[in-house]
């Protein structure tokens, strides 16, 4: 017989122990791209397992390559914003969004510097935003945050 517990057995406190190498400093990421193509309401609407299928495509292809992938959790969401109209009015709106969060956990990632996740949280979000047909995408990691957009070329 084997000391391992069935898994109709109820785990105990003590049966859990800290993974060697798994402490470290908490740094924890999100990007969330737009589902709705384009800027106006009859946009086709993505559902959000086409942001999974596509981030899932650019894990595996990283891993495959030998290179470290982000792992994560993906909802869907609604934004809601305002904006102030030229003639004094407000305009408001709402748009269905596909967030990604996640932690670049110590354990498997802690060895990669900070840039390095920033990296890779941007190449899988033009991904998405490809993908999705987003020309605007957010993106934070820790204390950081920022916007990348196709339609702004650099000089």
């Amino acid at each position: 017989m084997t000391d391992k517990k069935t898994r109709n057995e109820a785990m105990k406190h003590g049966d859990y122990v800290m993974v060697p190498g798994s402490y470290g400093p908490r740094r924890d990421f999100r990007i969330t791209v737009g589902l709705r193509e384009g800027w106006d309401a009859e946009g086709r609407v993505y559902d959000v397992s086409e942001a999974v299928r596509t981030a899932r495509v650019w894990m595996l292809r990283r891993v495959e390559a030998g290179l470290p992938a982000l792992s994560g959790m993906f909802t869907r969401a609604e934004v809601t914003y305002a904006w102030p109209r030229a003639d004094g009015t407000a305009g408001s709106d709402r748009e269905p969004v596909a967030v990604f969060t996640g932690e670049a956990v110590h354990a498997y990632l802690g060895h990669l510097s900070d840039q390095d996740i920033e990296n890779m949280l941007s190449e899988l979000a033009i991904e998405l935003g490809a993908a999705l047909g987003q020309e605007r995408l957010y993106v934070s990691f820790c204390d950081r945050t920022w916007i990348l957009d196709s339609s702004v070329q650099s000089v």
